[in-house]
């Protein structure tokens, strides 16, 4: 029988490993980063530039924001999000859960789903794990989200356990639409079949050309917990299993702690996503851990801010110290940017609000991620990871250490 995804693992280094994920659209080398393009577009950053500069092999796209505007039965009329945005590599679309989650005021939870108030324009609106699963067939992206309920990262352990049983059940309700759409295919008539998916680095005959479903584990720090969702995701069967529920308000130590005790529990061949983390620190670390694939907003929302991610560690251009600094971000990065324009100028842009600054550091700090993954895969290929590791969270701490 094929499957809408291919996984296998390459190399190990400890609990680190790499891998390649296979979809209909693109071939993903991991542990990847994933860029986020909440609306359809990644934050102030042409596409064209994460396809041909940056060889990003997958995006992903928020179901929330698009179920909202323009909403996806337009989308779904104009060919599906890859086409509606021209972007012909593979999207992963989370369930929208996340994004109530943060809508706490705004929001009346029921076993059904979630009642809301659109934060555009106060209407009231309506996510059930039926719907998010229809909203992403709609979309069409390769890899879909079960919708879950996201606890704070505090929550107690009755909380925590009442969210868990919650968002079980909607897994199980997200997997059984889900698999009512594909066996219909009413994804907006689209023929898995068409040879204009059988991209250079896409497409392989072992694949089905249905979109994949993946699980989301969650349980806040509570360890016991985090396990049976686990072992209970599992069960119920999904094509890749994510963790969720982390960074959102705990302490670095909680999720470091989550991580080591949970991921090498987690399958060995399916994926392993870890949702909405974080720093380059958080990245390398759950990495040790064994984790595939990530996305966060921080290389772009820090981008807008003046925020750059540098080998050496964080600066801020807005600094005065930069106005007359000729040398690049980043001396060890290679992208466009940095081999093209100095600190100086870029703090310059900032200053004068020119909104070219927010864009040239967005795309600076995507290629500082997306290269700091590249590396990370070389270092396990060649078993040499914590080595690695090592030596670049040391050098991420120069520039503050020069500030003390």
């Amino acid at each position: 029988m094929r499957r809408p995804i291919e996984f296998e693992v390459n190399a190990s280094d400890g609990n680190a490993r790499t891998g390649t994920l296979r979809t209909r659209r693109s071939v993903i080398e991991t542990p990847v980063f994933m860029p986020v393009g909440t609306q359809g577009a990644v934050k102030g950053v042409r596409l064209e530039w994460l396809d041909d500069e940056h060889d990003a092999r997958i995006i992903l796209g928020n179901t929330y924001h698009l179920f909202l505007r323009p909403g996806h039965e337009l989308i779904q009329r104009l060919g599906g999000l890859h086409k509606f945005t021209s972007w012909e590599r593979a999207i992963l679309t989370d369930s929208g859960g996340f994004q109530v989650f943060s809508l706490t005021d705004l929001r009346k939870l029921s076993e059904e789903g979630v009642e809301f108030r659109s934060h555009l324009d106060g209407s009231r609106q309506f996510l059930s794990p039926e719907i998010s699963v229809e909203v992403q067939a709609a979309l069409d992206s390769e890899i879909v989200m079960a919708f879950d309920e996201c606890p704070p990262g505090d929550a107690g352990n009755e909380k925590t356990r009442e969210s868990l049983e919650l968002t079980l059940r909607w897994a199980k309700r997200s997997k059984e639409r889900f698999e009512e759409l594909q066996k219909s295919d009413r994804k907006g008539g689209l023929n898995y079949q068409r040879p204009d998916l059988a991209l250079p680095y896409g497409q392989t005959s072992a694949l089905s050309g249905r979109q994949a479903l993946f699980g989301i584990i969650q349980g806040a720090g509570h360890l016991d917990l985090r396990v049976e969702s686990l072992e209970r995701t599992v069960e119920i069967g999904f094509d890749g299993y994510a963790i969720g529920g982390l960074s959102v308000g705990e302490e670095k130590d909680v999720m470091y702690g989550v991580l080591e005790h949970i991921a090498p529990k987690m399958s060995s061949d399916s994926p392993r996503y870890l949702m909405g983390v974080g720093t380059p620190e958080d990245l390398l670390e759950a990495v040790s851990h064994g984790i595939d694939m990530f996305d966060c907003v921080m290389p772009t929302r820090n981008g807008r801010t003046g925020g750059v991610f540098t080998s050496r560690g964080k600066i801020n251009i807005r600094n005065a110290r930069f106005a007359e600094d000729e040398g690049p971000l980043d001396p060890e990065c290679e992208c466009s940017v940095c081999r093209r324009y100095s600190r100086a100028y870029l703090r310059h842009l900032f200053q004068a609000g020119e909104m070219t600054a927010a864009t040239l550091l967005s795309h600076h700090n995507l290629a500082f991620y997306l290269n700091l993954m590249r590396q990370a895969r070389t270092a396990i290929a060649g078993g040499s990871f914590e080595s690695f590791k090592k030596a670049a969270l040391g050098k991420m701490t120069e520039i503050e250490a020069e500030a003390v």
